[in-house]
């Protein structure tokens, strides 16, 4: 049995969210919140904020125990890029993107044996 939490269009780069998510991919919960607990980066609590859904969405949705649940899969996906300009020398203006991640974990019960 296994459940999901997916936080979309969050306003972080999928490059660096990718690097936090790789760290937990695998983990018991327990060990996965405390490496994301310090984990300094920017992404760290976003991904920690979903994990924690996923976590209360298997307890709640699922009646699996939250001490027997491990992160069977954790990814980050490109969301919609926004487009922005910024002022240059000599009146010419430069693109700057502004890119946006869904982030997808899913728990799941350990496998017995």
């Amino acid at each position: 049995m296994q459940a999901k939490a997916v936080a979309r269009t969050v306003r972080i780069a999928p490059r660096k969210a990718r690097l936090v998510v790789d760290l937990i991919r695998g983990k018991q919960i327990g060990e996965a919140v405390a490496i994301l607990k310090h984990t300094p980066k920017a992404a760290s609590p976003i991904i920690e904020k979903v994990l924690n859904s996923a976590v209360a969405n298997a307890e709640h949705n699922y009646d699996l125990d939250a001490n027997e649940l491990l992160v069977s899969e954790a990814y980050v996906d490109e969301g919609p890029t926004l487009k922005r300009f910024r002022p240059r020398a000599m009146g010419r203006a430069s693109k700057i993107n502004k890119r946006t991640s869904h982030i997808t974990i899913v728990v799941s019960e350990k496998k017995e044996g």
